[in-house]
């Protein structure tokens, strides 16, 4: 496995650095190898999505998980820019993809193994594309059709979805290595590593987010 629990630290340092107006951390030590990566934030008990972007183009792990930490709290559309009074009930998860297979039918994927994107013409004729990544079908309880569906939903497809306009679909299927960790995991680890590290910020004080 490449993920570590080091990576969700550093994008949990990211967001904090940036929330608190202190210097961006430093580079990590853990491989600067490039990857397609996404970093996904939750909230709360229930653990309820709070922002998820990544990209399909490898990048180095240190600008790329620096960059999508940053575009994935503050920047999806679908929610408000994440606030430092939701930093202790968040939880970060790093997904680095591989094996990516292009496939000609778009049944031929299992879920809860690969994640999927899609790449089809909408109904004005533009070329969209949609990715859930390999937990969020098992996650939803969604079988085939239905995922293959919410993703045409979440990619902007507004006409009724036929068979035969699915078997229209490009799809490519991936899997991916995953790491999550929760606020309270960060601090511990944090207080933990905190003098090999060199961090650049002083830790959030626990008494603080009791």
């Amino acid at each position: 496995m490449v993920v570590s629990a080091e990576m969700c630290c550093f994008c949990f340092d990211v967001l904090y650095c940036h929330l608190y107006g202190y210097q961006p951390p430093r580079s990590p030590r853990f491989t600067n190898d490039p990857y397609p990566l996404f970093v996904t934030w939750k909230i709360g008990r229930d653990k309820r999505l709070r922002g998820c972007i990544g990209t399909f183009s490898a990048m180095n792990l240190h600008s790329g998980l620096r960059e999508y930490t940053l575009t994935s709290a503050l920047k999806d559309s679908r929610f408000p820019p994440v606030t430092r009074d939701e930093l202790p009930r968040l939880f970060c998860s790093v997904s680095l993809l591989t094996n990516f297979e292009d496939v000609c039918d778009y049944m031929d994927w299992e879920v809860g193994v690969h994640g999927i994107r899609i790449e089809f013409i909408n109904e004005k004729g533009s070329k969209r594309t949609a990715t859930y990544l390999p937990e969020v079908a098992k996650e939803q309880g969604w079988d085939h059709i239905q995922t293959i569906d919410s993703l045409l939903r979440k990619g902007g497809y507004k006409a009724p979805i036929t068979n035969d306009f699915r078997k229209t679909i490009k799809l490519t299927r991936y899997r991916s290595e995953k790491m999550t960790m929760s606020y309270t995991e960060y601090l511990a680890h944090r207080q933990h590593h905190h003098f090999q590290n060199g961090i650049g910020h002083p830790l959030p004080p626990y008494n603080h987010y009791s």
